[in-house]
């Protein structure tokens, strides 16, 4: 069984993919509720459109991630001065292991802003849906804000401070244009 300490190498060079993708996934999915809600969409679009930019969006990323990676890989072999160094660049950073972690985090958090729009299709909610999918959005920023934070080793506040408030724009940003838009075609 493996300790902390080692399962902890073992994952770390992954947990900059795991915030990557959180971030983004969190930040897009709430940005096309926030967009929809602004635009007035039933809920049920929303659940549509949403869980679209989940699974579409989040493979996008993760075939990203895996290219990038590559690309990276195949680079520092070009220039390896010897074949010690080759050898430490292909047990390095797996590329297909960053995509990998990079969509499952996509999915994991970027669910979030959605899952009150499902608890409400499944049992109506009789209040205001979008301020429970904008409470769960905010807890899936802490998560990874939070998470953000230990990689990097800041305090926890910062990350997860930055990470809302970048959040809050996303989603201001994707409000306004939605009610815009709306207004206009109307």
């Amino acid at each position: 069984m493996a300790t902390t300490s080692t399962l902890y190498q073992k994952t770390e060079k992954y947990l900059g993919e795991f915030v990557y993708g959180g971030i983004d996934g969190c930040v897009t999915t709430f940005a096309v509720v926030a967009g929809s809600v602004g635009a007035n969409l039933d809920s049920s679009i929303i659940i549509i459109l949403g869980f679209a930019n989940l699974l579409a969006d989040g493979f996008a990323m993760s075939i990203g991630a895996y290219l990038s990676a590559k690309t990276e890989k195949e680079n520092n072999l070009k220039y390896a001065d010897n074949k010690n160094d080759a050898i430490k660049i292909e047990e390095s950073v797996n590329p297909l292991s960053k995509g990998f972690v990079t969509y499952i985090s996509f999915l994991f958090i970027g669910i979030f802003p959605l899952l009150a729009y499902v608890v409400d299709y499944i049992n109506p909610i009789t209040t205001n849906v979008f301020l429970y999918s904008s409470i769960c959005t905010g807890i899936g920023f802490i998560i990874v804000g939070s998470l953000k934070s230990y990689v990097n080793h800041k305090a926890i506040w910062k990350g997860v401070a930055e990470t809302l408030l970048l959040g809050l724009l996303a989603a201001l940003v994707s409000y306004y244009v939605g009610d815009f838009i709306e207004g206009m075609i109307k």
